[in-house]
């Protein structure tokens, strides 16, 4: 009979994209995807490291496990797993931690495995990982994430994801052509791109000769192709969208008018403390001319609060700096500390009370821009691209600029791309 394999995934949207890839390849061969909450004989759970948060919920999930099905095989795959190994191979009930190289072998890994005492590690030196696996996610047929990059080469002083990841590096235009087309094919109407460093893309190499492909040239040909009505750009730095970037998504039908740009501070001398490869002038400046070309563009911000030594002038010059500019929301992160990270060595440390206070002021900040955005647009007619889910009576869907709407559900209109007034 076939084993029974389920599969949880942590972190962001490309640990979703291949938490769906790894689940293709158990059940290419012979393995049943089931639920999580269902009794099975594999738990796959894919972790992120990018807060102490990720690294307490995997610990949470293991026990949930043990106590549910404690016959299971339980594999611990993704950033965590590169980065503390050892660490995840002694909590109880962990059978396999598979390394960044490892986790699409592991269908192989399972055929030996059996349930015993010591967990088994499979991992490698993250200088040693340099190939790029495609990966999409297919559980919503509506939006699919596309995996297009993968890595970093920044060496920002707060993060441990090129420890985790490895180096920069791509998958080709040509690739990821036939990937949209098969996406396409499946009816999906929504790409969005995803990668660590998506303004990156293109760095390596193919057949031993260095890559001439950049992320501008991607965009273009993506945009040519039939059958997708719509991609949006997960995440990219600001020191990467390039000009030329805003001005082609000014003009085109099929790039949403949507851009999420981390800025992390507000105060130059903590992004230079963070070692971010920008100063807020770019920043503002980029946000400027998105809004200049595209009044209706919808603009996400990431921004970290706490980092070590962030002064109350520097949170308060960050908060300012937010409210100035002509933002739609914030993802607010807490400064949480990462093993062998530059910002440990960082002084003085921000209380983690202090931190806590600081996210709740942006937190509150990003929630009267998004009101203020989409008041903006309220009798507008904007093209929105509904769901699948009955959700007791109603459905959810995105405007092209982000907005999210709420209406009657409507069978015709399940990822259907319908003309809404906001």
């Amino acid at each position: 009979m076939n084993r029974t394999v389920a599969l949880h995934t942590l972190g962001c949207k490309l640990n979703f994209s291949e938490t769906t890839a790894i689940g293709r390849m158990l059940e290419n061969d012979g393995f049943v995807k089931k639920d999580f909450d269902d009794v099975v004989d594999v738990y796959v759970i894919n972790t992120c490291s990018v807060t102490e948060n990720a690294d307490k919920e995997c610990r949470q999930l293991v026990r949930r496990i043990q106590r549910k099905a404690p016959e299971a095989l339980v594999v611990i795959t993704g950033c965590y797993a590169q980065l503390k190994p050892k660490e995840i191979s002694e909590i109880p009930g962990v059978n396999l931690v598979l390394g960044a190289a490892e986790k699409f072998n592991i269908a192989a890994h399972l055929k030996e495995m059996t349930k015993n005492d010591t967990a088994k590690i499979c991992s490698c030196d993250i200088e040693d990982v340099n190939t790029f696996t495609a990966s999409h996610s297919v559980n919503e047929r509506t939006r699919v994430f596309l995996k297009v990059q993968d890595g970093c080469d920044y060496n920002c002083s707060f993060c441990t994801i090129p420890m985790a990841r490895g180096k920069s590096r791509s998958d080709t235009i040509d690739n990821i052509s036939d990937n949209v087309k098969n996406i396409a094919a499946g009816g999906a109407k929504e790409i969005v791109l995803t990668g660590i460093n998506l303004g990156d893309f293109g760095k390596g190499f193919t057949g031993g000769k260095k890559r001439e492909e950049d992320f501008f040239s991607l965009v273009k040909e993506l945009d040519q192709l039939q059958g997708v009505d719509r991609y949006r750009i997960s995440s990219i730095e600001p020191n990467l969208l390039s000009n030329e970037i805003i001005a082609f998504v000014s003009n085109s039908k099929r790039f949403m008018p949507h851009f999420h740009i981390p800025l992390q501070s507000g105060s130059n001398e903590v992004l230079g403390a963070m070692r971010r490869r920008y100063k807020k002038e770019l920043y503002a400046e980029k946000v400027g001319l998105i809004k200049t070309m595209m009044p209706h563009a919808c603009i996400g911000v990431d921004v970290i609060v706490g980092f070590p030594g962030e002064t109350t002038e520097q949170f308060n010059e960050t908060a300012e700096f937010l409210q100035s500019l002509d933002i739609s929301y914030l993802h607010v992160f807490t400064y949480s500390e990462r093993d062998n990270t530059h910002a440990l060595s960082i002084q003085p440390v921000v209380p983690v009370n202090i931190r806590h206070e600081r996210n709740k002021i942006l937190r509150n900040i990003s929630y009267t821009k998004m009101q203020a955005f989409t008041q903006k647009h309220i009798g507008q007619s904007r093209k929105t691209l509904f769901e699948s889910t009955n959700k007791n009576g109603m459905m959810e869907g995105y405007t092209d600029n982000y907005i999210k709407i709420t209406a009657p559900y409507k069978k015709e209109w399940e990822n259907q791309v319908v003309d809404w007034i906001v």
